[in-house]
C-alpha cells in the first residue's frame, strides 16, 4: 500500500558513430588537444577583453567544451531500461566519448536592456544506443531578450530560448549533465523587490533533433507560478509554485493535463553555525492518457535532506543524509494514476549518478559525505538505497516508461527493495576555468530486481566509471 500523501503546503568533432576507440587513449588524447588549445586563451575571455579595451564593458563573450568518457558494465538504462542488471541474453554494455561545445555572446547596452543568444555543438563517439542521445550537431541552446532592471522596477521580462531552473531542479532544471541540456521557448515575467520574487512563465519545452533545427515541442505547454522569499523567515529560503502542463496528441508524451502544487524550504548557508536542512513535497491532480483510457491524476512527493558541515576542522568535511519518497500507482485497474508526473528534472544531482531512478514510485534514503582536502580538490562518497512505493506498479528509469519486460513489469508478490548504489567522486579545480572530474558508481541488484530477472537468467550488479574535463573562456 501507498503511504498518505504529506500535507501540500568553435569547430564541430563528428566522427562517425559505431567507432569504438581504445578508451583511455583517446580520452586523454582529446581532453589534451582540449586543455591547450583553450588555455592558450590566458583565461575567461571577458576579462581579458574588457581589461584590452573599455568597449567591451557591456559585452559577455565566452564559452565552454566539456569532454566525458563513461562506461558502463550491465546498465543500459536510457535507451532499454528494461535491461538493466540482466546477467545474460542482453546487451547491457557500453561505453562512448562525450563532447560538448559552448559558445555565447551577450550585449547588454542599456541598464534596463540586454540580449544573450548561445550556440551548442553535441557529439558522441562509440554510444551502442540507435537514438545516440548524446549527439545533437551545431544548434540554438539559448536566445532571448531581457527587458527590465529590479534596482529600476519590480516588473521585467525575459523571452526567447532559455533554460528555467528552480529551486533544487527537481522538478524544473537544465540536466546540465547530459550533453544536450534542457531548455525552453519560454516568456518570463519576474516581479522582484527586496522583499520577494514571483515568476510567472509560459513555455515549450524544446525537442532535440540530430540534423535539424531544435524546434519546442508545440503540442506539450508546461506553466507555472514560482514565489521566492527569503524574508518570511530569515535564516531560510521559502518557496510555493504552481504548475501545469498541458500537452496533447503528438507531443513527446502522452496527452495529459497535470496540475502540479507544492513549496520548498531551504536553509540560507552560515545561518544555523553549520547545521542545514532542505524540504520540497509537491501534489498532482489532473488527469493523463494510458494504454488508451483516460486516467485521474492523484499523486504527491516529497524530499527531506539535513546536514551538517565541520567548517573550522580541517577538509571541512559535511555529511548528510536524504530522503524522498514518490507515490507508485496502488492499483492500474482503478481509473486513477499515483505515479508522479516528474516534470523536467535535473536527476543526475539526486537518485544515484548512475541515472538508474527517478522520483517515481520510490522510497530512497541517501547519506552523502563530502571532504575537501585542499581548497581545489573535493571528494563525494554517495550512498543510496531504492525500494518500491508500490510494486503494484512498475519500477522507473529517470524518464520514459516504467521497466516492462525482459522480467520486469507489475509484481505485487515481489518484495519491493530494488537495490542500492554507491558513488565516489572526485574533482580537481585549479583555475576558475579548469575542472577535471572522475567518478565510480556500484548498484548492488536488491531482491526486487533479482526476482524480476530470474525467469530471464538471473540478475547481476552494474558498474560505472567516468572521467570528464571542462574548460571555460
Amino acid at each position: 500500500m501507498n503511504a498518505p500523501c504529506p500535507p501540500i503546503p568553435p569547430q564541430s568533432f563528428s566522427p562517425q558513430r559505431g567507432f569504438r576507440p581504445a578508451p583511455v587513449l583517446l580520452t586523454v588524447n582529446l581532453l589534451f588537444a582540449t586543455l591547450t588549445s583553450t588555455s592558450a586563451a590566458g583565461g575567461p575571455l571577458n576579462d581579458w577583453l574588457r581589461h584590452e579595451s573599455p568597449a567591451f564593458s557591456g559585452w559577455d563573450l565566452g564559452g565552454q567544451i566539456r569532454g566525458r568518457y563513461e562506461v558502463f558494465d550491465n546498465g543500459h538504462s536510457f535507451e532499454f531500461p528494461e535491461r538493466d542488471f540482466q546477467k545474460s541474453g542482453a546487451d547491457n554494455d557500453n561505453s562512448y566519448f562525450l563532447l560538448r561545445e559552448l559558445l555565447h555572446v551577450g550585449h547588454t547596452p542599456f541598464p534596463w536592456l540586454a540580449t544573450y543568444a548561445e550556440v551548442r555543438d553535441s557529439n558522441s563517439v562509440g554510444d551502442d544506443h540507435s537514438r545516440n542521445p548524446g549527439a545533437d550537431s551545431f544548434d540554438l541552446q539559448q536566445a532571448y531578450l531581457l527587458v527590465g532592471n529590479p534596482e529600476l522596477f519590480p516588473l521585467s521580462l525575459k523571452v526567447g530560448r532559455q533554460a528555467l531552473i528552480y529551486g533544487d531542479e527537481r522538478l524544473i532544471g537544465a540536466a546540465d549533465w547530459s550533453n544536450v541540456p534542457r531548455s525552453f521557448d519560454a516568456a518570463l515575467v519576474r516581479f522582484e523587490n527586496h522583499q520577494v520574487r514571483v515568476d510567472s512563465f509560459a513555455s515549450r519545452v524544446v525537442r532535440q533533433e540530430d540534423g535539424s533545427f531544435n524546434e519546442p515541442d508545440y503540442q506539450d505547454w508546461f506553466t507555472g507560478i514560482y514565489i521566492s522569499t527569503q524574508t518570511l523567515l530569515p535564516w531560510q529560503e521559502t518557496q510555493f509554485y504552481v504548475l501545469s502542463r498541458n500537452s496533447s496528441a503528438g507531443a513527446a508524451v502522452t496527452p495529459r493535463d497535470i496540475y502540479s502544487i507544492g513549496f520548498r524550504l531551504k536553509s540560507l548557508p552560515g545561518k544555523l553555525a553549520g547545521w542545514d536542512y532542505a524540504v520540497e513535497t509537491i501534489a498532482q491532480r489532473g488527469s493523463l492518457n494510458q494504454g488508451g483510457v483516460r486516467l485521474e491524476q492523484a499523486a504527491c512527493a516529497t524530499s527531506v535532506a539535513g546536514g551538517y558541515s565541520w567548517k573550522d576542522t580541517p577538509g571541512t568535511p559535511r555529511l548528510s543524509v536524504e530522503y524522498c519518497y514518490s507515490t507508485g500507482d496502488s492499483d492500474p485497474q482503478d481509473g486513477t494514476s499515483e505515479t508522479l508526473d516528474n516534470l523536467f528534472p535535473t536527476n543526475h544531482k539526486f537518485y544515484g549518478n548512475m541515472d538508474f531512478e527517478g522520483w517515481r514510485n520510490l522510497h530512497n534514503p541517501r547519506a552523502v559525505f563530502s571532504l575537501k582536502p585542499v581548497k581545489s580538490v573535493s571528494l563525494i562518497l554517495d550512498y543510496q538505497l531504492y525500494w518500491l512505493a508500490d510494486t503494484h506498479d512498475l519500477f522507473y528509469p529517470p524518464a520514459g516508461a516504467g521497466r516492462n519486460g525482459n522480467g520486469y513489469g507489475r509484481n505485487p508478490l515481489f518484495s519491493s527493495f530494488a537495490g542500492s548504489e554507491l558513488n565516489l567522486n572526485a574533482a580537481y579545480e585549479p583555475l576558475p576555468w579548469l575542472a577535471f572530474r572522475a567518478g565510480y558508481g556500484h548498484f548492488f541488484t536488491g531482491s526486487y530486481v533479482n526476482s524480476s530477472k530470474a525467469a530471464v537468467g538471473g540478475a547481476t550488479d552494474a558498474d560505472w566509471f567516468y572521467c570528464q574535463t571542462t574548460v571555460g573562456f
